[in-house]
């Protein structure tokens, strides 16, 4: 078998057991046949309490951090820029921001939460586009301007925990970036949302592709530039914002994760997108169960690993980034 084969079925395997060993781990713990058989039969009370706690946890951890990984890969893949990512280019403070704002006014349509965060995500992406333009998109003063971003609207959702009010106080996981006290809502709100973008990512690899080559190239192949990078940016907005809105903010997973897919599967974007989707979900439940784990019962937020993770990581890209994407 092929190297993309070969990578995908260990990535795959990999997945299936951390997320088994994550059900099976923390202040209660099972074993595997205890946790087929109490899931099968629910009549064990152990196990329908993880039913209930800990399977919403692991399951909006692999969604959450698949989104992320894919819009990484779609960001990098529009604006030909190696460091473009949700978290690091203020996407995801913007998603966060808007959606804290309207689920404060309104509390009840917490399940358009993701639309929300579309629209704070979509903002910030526009913000970051506009300010970077100058003669083209250069890597770097893009980085720059998204950085900055970034830091006002984290500084605006931030400010909303100092008004004390329960409402706010009742949605503070979009800014805490916890993963913790996950609910089946939850999970059927990310899975909705997530899965649409996962599969419109996927329909648009072709598109991917050709921008991977000079714009020139592209269109003399047929592509309309201009509208293949709107549409590809709306679902990494999507990806990027549902993530947002469910998990909170969690920077640098589409930064790590594609770059880490490239060197496995390729530049082919047909094998790199699902690649990485599983990636993300893995790297995302791998940090919140070390999270969970290490120091328990604290608990670690994912966001401040993949904090620690992202950041040298970030220093190291930026000092090879003398090249952009298609060049």
């Amino acid at each position: 078998m092929s190297k993309k084969l070969w990578s995908l079925i260990v990535v795959i395997v990999l997945l299936v057991a951390v997320m088994l060993y994550s059900a099976m781990t923390g202040s209660l713990k099972v074993n595997l046949s205890q946790l087929v058989t109490g899931l099968w039969t629910g009549t064990d009370d152990q196990v329908n309490v993880i039913k209930d706690l800990r399977l919403p946890r692991i399951i909006v951890a692999v969604m959450a951090g698949a989104a992320l990984a894919v819009a990484g890969v779609l960001l990098q893949a529009v604006m030909k820029n190696p460091l473009a990512d949700s978290g690091v280019i203020g996407i995801s403070s913007g998603a966060a921001l808007v959606s804290l704002i309207a689920v404060t006014i309104f509390p009840a349509l917490y399940f358009w939460m993701p639309f929300f965060s579309f629209i704070g995500g979509a903002l910030a992406c526009l913000m970051v586009y506009g300010f970077s333009w100058k003669s083209g998109l250069h890597p770097i003063r893009l980085i720059l301007i998204g950085v900055a971003v970034n830091a006002i609207f984290s500084g605006l959702g931030q400010s909303f925990n100092y008004r004390g009010s329960y409402a706010v106080t009742s949605i503070n996981q979009v800014t805490t970036s916890t993963l913790s006290m996950k609910k089946w809502v939850d999970v059927e709100v990310i899975v909705t949302y997530g899965g649409i973008g996962l599969i419109l990512a996927m329909l648009v690899f072709s598109w991917c592709n050709f921008l991977s080559l000079q714009d020139k190239t592209a269109k003399n192949l047929g592509l309309n530039v201009t509208r293949a990078r709107l549409l590809i940016s709306v679902i990494a907005v999507l990806l990027a914002a549902t993530a947002t809105a469910i998990a909170g903010v969690i920077a640098f997973i589409g930064l790590l994760v594609p770059h880490c897919a490239r060197y496995l599967v390729g530049s082919d974007h047909k094998w790199l997108i699902p690649f990485s989707a599983l990636c993300g979900g893995l790297l995302l439940l791998l940090a919140d169960t070390l999270g969970r784990t290490v120091l328990a019962p604290n608990e670690i937020p994912a966001s401040i690993i993949m904090a620690v993770i992202g950041g040298p990581f970030l220093i190291f890209l930026i000092r090879k980034a003398d090249r952009t994407y298609g060049h």
